[in-house]
């Protein structure tokens, strides 16, 4: 009997996730950033990791070698864009704009360009793998290839509708995906003869 937890986690991680990067969207879209919803999205990139590695185990063998490449660039993007959306998010959200302008002029500038680099190159390569395995929906796996690097690549700049919409859709494709990776219940049947 093979074990259902680590896909019901992963799964609901991505869930999660996806929720984390959606839910303030929708509010950020009507009341601009708020401390509630870059909190929410801060902590929520905690959840990517578990999320990525169930996605990819759940098309592991029809992924083969590239996909296995794949992930490991996306996973090690992941962690390093998790720590740039943490800090935009929880760090310098909460500091004066000068500040933040003077902290960004410094290495911090690059290491951040360095980690959304990383990051958007290995969510492609995923996104392609994803959709070379035919494993998950084709809806979802192009709005995880495209949306979550738009966001990547969106992150510095001033929230607007058009960041609001690539969060919800990023967030969306994510819970999409999860869906196909969540172990399903099966009735025991009592077959009397």
């Amino acid at each position: 009997m093979t074990s259902t937890w680590l896909p019901r986690f992963g799964a609901i991680c991505a869930i999660l996730l996806g929720l984390s990067i959606a839910g303030p969207a929708l509010v950020e879209a009507f009341t601009g950033e708020t401390a509630v919803t870059s909190f929410v999205l801060g902590l929520g990139t905690a959840l990517g990791t578990p999320a990525l590695t169930v996605l990819y185990l759940h098309q592991a063998a029809a992924g083969g070698r590239f996909g296995l490449v794949a992930y490991a660039v996306n996973v090690v993007g992941l962690g390093l864009f998790a720590g740039v959306a943490f800090t935009l998010n929880l760090v310098l959200f909460y500091l004066e704009p000068a500040i933040v302008e003077r902290l960004l002029q410094g290495p911090t500038r690059a290491a951040f360009l360095a980690a959304t680099a990383v990051f958007v190159a290995g969510t492609v390569l995923f996104a392609v793998s994803m959709a070379r395995s035919r494993i998950f929906p084709r809806p979802a796996v192009y709005g995880y290839g495209v949306a979550l690097p738009l966001l990547a690549v969106l992150a510095p700049l001033p929230d607007t509708l058009l960041t609001s919409a690539v969060h919800v859709v990023a967030g969306a494709s994510l819970i999409w995906l999860a869906l196909p990776v969540l172990p399903r219940r099966t009735a025991v049947v009592n077959e009397t003869a």
